[in-house]
């Protein structure tokens, strides 16, 4: 057999793995099985920038579509793969074609979590994971749209802000006791629920959907015996990891596909990465799934190393963004629920950071408006570095000097 790379999903990941493979002088076959119509794309703009319409899908591209043939990467889209068949080393379409591997990439991403509620499936109830999606209703973002928003994470918010600078009517529904519960402090999420309030959001925690209501079109969002009216409702409570077609295959799956930090499964022949996998930790111990555009693209050069016979672990502290209005949320590290937090600078400036501790040591930071902070958090986490959370307090000293 042939020393044929086969991946499976063309989002970012799955495209950084050919992007370093013919970079890193890897000559053989690269075939990658996407099911959207479109080569591989940035994600964060949908709920950002073209969901504004300030960007058009060309600057979306991780590559021009040339890249590809010109890579002799053979790109199929709207094509679905339906099993993998790891006796045969080959996978098969639901075309009815049969690809054999030497290497196998399952970079499958992640779906939109659905609701279950009645009236889910009434015309103007949406989603957002593709162009696609965006594309059916960002032009209807106009004065005066009633938008109710289900989720109150970084996707819920982004499109709040988006809406409200549109002029919609824009009400956030999140079912937990505050927005951005899962990944930040109550000091944090106070910050977000008091900026877009004063923006003319309407945030209800404790809020969730008993029903949608209308004539084939949503018409009112039922929160118990409330009702509140919408011309459109934006869902955005999360992604379920596309484990199936691993699973079915008898790879290991647990929260994710599972995967050593080389992006090996259990398999010798299978890689896997990106939203779909769960990997080791070295830095905050036991195993993660991390939902990251910094972790996709990490990942897949790691998976080009080992095809390449050059392998090398992805280790990187995590970290994300998030932009709302005219606040640059940049993040470094992952913080839990109980960690210390300590705040530099001023929140009323909107310009400030969140550093968070966990048994002294300095494990993540949340900047808002301060990008030195975020520069500068990053290897101090990844040190284990252990602050005075006095001295953490003063932003007239920079971490990098505090450190020192």
């Amino acid at each position: 057999m042939s020393d044929n790379v086969v991946i499976i999903g063309a989002g970012q990941a799955g495209a950084q793995v050919a992007i370093s493979l013919r970079t890193g002088g890897f000559t053989g076959p690269i075939t990658m099985i996407g099911d959207e119509g479109y080569v591989p794309y940035e994600r964060p703009p949908l709920s950002k920038h073209y969901l504004a319409g300030d960007m058009d899908e060309s600057r979306m591209l991780m590559r021009p579509p040339e890249y590809y043939a010109q890579h002799t990467v053979d790109m199929r889209l709207n094509a679905t793969v339906t099993r993998i068949d790891r006796t045969g080393s080959a996978v098969e379409l639901a075309d009815g074609t049969r690809l054999p591997y030497r290497w196998l990439v399952l970079t499958t991403g992640g779906r939109v979590r659905r609701l279950t509620a009645p009236g889910a499936d009434l015309g103007g109830v949406y989603y957002l994971r593709t162009i696609a999606d965006v594309a059916a209703y960002r032009e209807r973002l106009t004065a005066g749209t009633r938008l109710v928003i289900v989720g109150g994470g970084y996707i819920g918010l982004e499109v709040a802000a988006v809406a409200q600078k549109k002029g919609c009517h824009v009400t956030v529904l999140e079912v937990l006791p505050m927005v951005l519960n899962r990944v930040v402090a109550p000091e944090m999420s106070k910050f977000y629920t008091d900026v877009h309030t004063a923006a003319g959001v309407d945030i209800r925690v404790n809020t969730g959907v008993t029903a949608f209501t209308g004539d084939k079109q949503v018409r009112e969002v039922r929160c118990g015996a409330e009702a509140i009216p919408a011309d459109m409702v934006i869902v955005g409570i999360g992604i379920v990891p596309n484990v199936e077609l691993a699973a079915d295959a008898g790879l290991k799956v647990d929260n994710g596909i599972v995967v050593d930090d080389l992006t090996r499964t259990e398999d010798p022949q299978i890689l896997s990465l990106g939203d779909c996998a769960n990997f080791p930790s070295g830095l905050y111990g036991g195993r993660m799934r991390l939902e990251s555009v910094p972790n996709a693209l990490g990942q897949g050069k790691a998976a080009a190393s080992v095809i390449l016979g050059k392998p090398v672990p992805f280790t990187e502290v995590p970290w994300f963004w998030s932009d709302q209005y005219d606040l640059k949320l940049q993040m470094a590290g992952v913080s839990r629920p109980g960690d210390q937090i300590v705040i530099r600078g001023d929140m009323a400036a909107r310009k400030f950071s969140a550093c968070y501790l966990r048994d002294g040591v300095f494990v993540a930071c949340q900047a808002v408006n301060m990008v030195r902070d975020f520069m500068q958090a990053k290897p101090l986490i990844a040190s284990r570095w252990r602050p005075d959370p006095v001295k953490l307090a003063d932003a007239s000293v920079t971490l990098k000097d505090m450190a020192a």
